[in-house]
């Protein structure tokens, strides 16, 4: 097994935009959503609008091809199958759901380089309706399933941080990369000698850098997808070669630029 976890948000992370918003503003329904917000949960607002498009008229294969088309670097998709060359073991936790991930990893070819989706779930109905549903269950009268106060309520990352950290097992080395403030718990989950790699100006990179002294991880920040990829797989190769893990992650399969110059400095933790 490999000796490197990756955990992937995937809006603004592995996409370059919220997938949520990609489909709303791409089948006409803008102006009801934001209307809609302030009145309700983001997930349950996603789930009220997924049957409005569908009394629209619009289909799930409207909503297939929309998603296609959602803007994806293709310095992102080269980290992912390198850092899965590598025999690294990738997983995503997002708050999009299943069926919008899916589509669009599937159609970029690189579903399988992930072990795991952890999202909120969604499937289509006999209706032919996509529904969508909170991967915390807060609907059944509590305000809050997991009880973390710094995420919403339909999703804790860091307790599926928790959750991973604990399956895996052994001495494993953790990459986190993230871009949301429900980012921000997981990488309080994160141990020393793991690696935090927020996108850099955007919420969860402004909540660690005005807290760094939380993080126990050395963080890496990036702003677009060539930033992503050069540190990710540098982080990988540090990784490896530290753990004495180089067994595990094939790297001559990949060629890998060696000057540890080129990973910007871990942000400091202030004493």
């Amino acid at each position: 097994m490999a000796g490197t976890v990756v955990v992937f948000d995937f809006d603004k992370t592995i996409i370059d935009v919220d997938s949520d918003n990609w489909v709303i503003d791409n089948l006409g329904a803008t102006d009801l959503f934001e209307r809609l917000i302030p009145t309700m949960p983001w997930n349950s607002l996603m789930d009220l609008m997924m049957k409005q498009l569908h009394l629209e008229g619009k289909t799930i294969e409207d909503i297939a091809q929309v998603l296609k088309r959602s803007p994806l670097d293709p310095h992102v998709i080269s980290a992912i199958k390198s850092a899965y060359a590598l025999g690294c073991d990738l997983r995503i936790v997002s708050d999009a759901n299943h069926f919008f991930i899916e589509t669009i990893l599937k159609h970029h070819g690189i579903l399988e380089c992930f072990t795991e989706i952890n999202t909120n779930p969604s499937y289509v109905d006999e209706e032919g309706k996509l529904r969508i549903f909170p991967y915390h269950d807060f609907t059944n009268g509590t305000t809050c399933s997991h009880g973390c106060s710094l995420c919403p309520p339909n999703m804790c990352k860091g307790k599926i941080v928790e959750r991973i950290q604990a399956s895996v097992g052994g001495k494993k080395t953790f990459v986190y990369l993230g871009d949301g403030k429900g980012d921000y718990c997981p990488s309080l989950k994160l141990r020393e000698g793991d690696y935090m790699m927020p996108r850099k100006n955007y919420p969860v990179w402004e909540l660690i850098t005005s807290n760094m002294e939380l993080i126990k991880a050395e963080v890496h920040e990036w702003s677009d997808g060539e930033e992503q990829e050069r540190i990710l797989l540098q982080l990988i190769h540090r990784s490896a070669s530290s753990s004495s893990l180089l067994a595990d992650c094939n790297f001559h399969t990949v060629p890998m630029v060696s000057h540890e110059a080129l990973i910007p400095m871990a942000l400091r933790v202030p004493h």
